[in-house]
């Protein structure tokens, strides 16, 4: 019999609550990774963080951040300048577009401050809605929705929480079936797990404290 009754072929609705509890309790101190100090270094480091990993965009961003302090830096400073600054972190050409374009719609239309709505958030080239709810629950302490990131997406295809491939739908079958006060903390909870256990290539099964409940457990 799995532990708690449950087994991994009961309906999700079922297993969620156990599988949110199990990996909650393994990372109790989940929270992201980037470091910041304000929402416009939030925002500048999430879309750094595209194709990239967090380690090396706080080596990035450790320099940056001295040097371009407000949206109007990013604009006053050339292109091509901002590319080399943040070349390390890959697609530079395309992050250094997204983040000036950012920036001018920032100080065109908000003052120079970065929105605090995910209606806002949206319309700034480069953020999509995991990005967005990024800033919004780390920078701003507000809770609109699920960060659908890489390791967010692997994992609720493997544990069956959505069946579909499109970070939006999966948004909100995560949404559905996870409370909303636990919308924030158990996006890092998963992030976490995937960066610990469940890896892309080679999930370790065998160490996963929700293996029982898992569909796609090798074990």
């Amino acid at each position: 019999m799995a532990k708690g009754g449950l087994g991994r072929d009961d309906p999700i609705e079922e297993r969620a609550p156990e599988i949110v509890r199990l990996l909650s309790d393994v990372y109790p101190d989940a929270k992201v990774a980037l470091r910041f100090t304000n929402p416009l270094e939030m925002l500048v480091a999430t879309i750094l963080s595209a194709q990239c990993t967090d380690e090396k965009v706080n080596q990035v961003t450790a320099t940056l951040f001295s040097k371009y302090r407000t949206a109007e830096d990013y604009l006053r400073m050339p292109e091509d300048e901002l590319k080399r600054d943040v070349k390390p972190t890959g697609f530079f050409n395309q992050k250094a577009t997204s983040i000036r374009e950012a920036c001018r719609r920032i100080v065109e239309v908000y003052e120079g401050e970065v929105p605090d709505t995910m209606e806002d958030l949206v319309t700034l080239r480069g953020v999509a809605r995991k990005t967005a709810n990024i800033v919004l629950g780390n920078a701003y302490g507000k809770v609109e929705g699920v960060a659908v990131d890489t390791h967010v997406k692997r994992l609720a295809n493997r544990l069956g929480f959505s069946e579909q491939r499109d970070p939006d739908k999966i948004e909100r079958d995560l949404m559905r079936l996870i409370p909303k006060e636990r919308w924030f903390d158990f996006t890092y909870v998963l992030i976490d797990h995937g960066r610990a256990i469940c890896e892309s290539r080679r999930p370790r099964c065998g160490e996963c404290v929700v293996n029982h409940l898992c569909p796609s457990s090798q074990v």
